[in-house]
């Protein structure tokens, strides 16, 4: 039997994708155990499990750049969870450890080697996160959705997979019909989704909400994905325009949400990955609080091949909703933003990567 652990979360755009490599791995191996190790509290510890795989928590956290009192508790927070990782490792004895960013996958992935078993990162961003630039020296292979990756890890580690998406996206069998019931939407209407990922956005938040009178006062009608941090600041907008505004803090039936879409409004991390699967027309917000203003970088590269449109924070209260309201009657431009996205999709990502995952596990000690 083929044993894995697969660590790392924190937000969706590592959660999903660790799910979709663990289900390429079940699809091509019959006998398999496939273990996670998450960070307590955190989205992988409700979503893994509702996807039919054994998660263990680990007491982790990220560690503040500027001093909080949250700070002092950081190094007993580690040597608990590299203490509980050793147990969850020595225990499993996994043949082949996966990690795919978040603060989970830092004592695991580092015990793993500790004790003789390899290890693969999976990075998302153009700019990797200091947990798997850490890890990179011992991994044996990194997967990564970006090219120029070798000023981070090593060139010969190095394997452009693109970054994995869940297979209902994928395949998109929802019909428009079906998607629009799920939301209690019209398909006769123009529709813009809006997500600042499972824990929200602030500036989309806002931006939306300082020009949502032009919205309503337009032919359209929307789902917009608050995440959970700002879902009581805005549930209220949806009320009396149920029938045209859905607010909510999280989406399960992204394939019904993307299915539905007309015009997309997102962050700029792993959603560009399911933009290019899905091929909608995009209006992209990047980070400004991410490392080395990677989601920028992310975004730049799409707009040079004009594969998507860039609107930063600070401009998004005056020019977002007149922006995705023009766009959504330009048929030529929503057109070319469409096809030009999904020339760089990568539909096979997690196969590619379970199968690097698979060749890595013949290297256990």
């Amino acid at each position: 039997m083929m044993k894995v652990i697969v660590s790392g979360g924190g937000t969706g755009g590592h959660v999903f994708p660790a799910i979709a490599i663990a289900n390429a791995l079940k699809t091509m191996h019959t006998n398999i155990d496939i273990l996670f190790v998450g960070a307590l509290g955190k989205l992988e510890m409700d979503k893994v499990p509702k996807a039919g795989y054994p998660i263990k928590g680990l007491w982790i956290s990220g560690f503040d750049r500027k001093f909080t009192l949250k700070n002092l508790l950081f190094p007993f927070k580690l040597i608990y969870s590299l203490i509980k990782a050793f147990f969850i490792v020595l225990k499993f004895k996994p043949d082949v450890a996966v990690g795919v960013g978040g603060y989970a996958s830092g004592p695991t992935l580092k015990v793993a080697e500790w004790l003789g078993v390899p290890t693969v990162l999976q990075e998302a961003n153009s700019f990797p996160g200091v947990t798997n630039r850490l890890l990179g020296a011992g991994a044996k292979k990194v997967c990564v959705a970006y090219d120029e990756m070798d000023k981070y890890f090593a060139k010969d580690k190095l394997v452009i997979t693109g970054n994995p998406i869940r297979s209902n996206i994928i395949e998109l069998k929802i019909s428009k019909e079906e998607a629009a019931k799920e939301f209690g939407l019209s398909t006769d209407l123009p529709t813009i989704f809006i997500t600042g990922g499972s824990l929200g956005a602030r500036a989309i938040n806002n931006a939306i909400a300082a020009q949502y009178d032009e919205i309503l006062a337009s032919n359209v009608q929307v789902i917009w994905q608050t995440g959970k941090l700002y879902i009581e600041e805005f549930k209220s907008f949806s009320e009396g325009y149920e029938n045209r505004i859905v607010v909510t803090d999280f989406i399960s039936r992204m394939d019904a949400a993307y299915q539905l879409a007309d015009l997309v409004i997102s962050r700029a991390g792993g959603t560009i990955a399911e933009l290019a699967i899905v091929g909608k027309p995009a209006i992209l917000l990047p980070s400004p609080n991410v490392t080395e203003d990677h989601q920028t970088k992310n975004v730049l590269a799409l707009v040079k091949r004009e594969a998507a449109i860039l609107i930063k924070d600070r401009e998004a209260n005056k020019t977002l909703v007149p922006t995705a309201l023009s766009l959504l009657l330009d048929e030529n431009q929503k057109q070319r933003l469409s096809t030009n996205i999904r020339q760089l999709a990568k539909p096979n990502a997690a196969e590619h990567i379970a199968n690097i995952v698979t060749e890595v596990a013949k290297y256990k000690k």
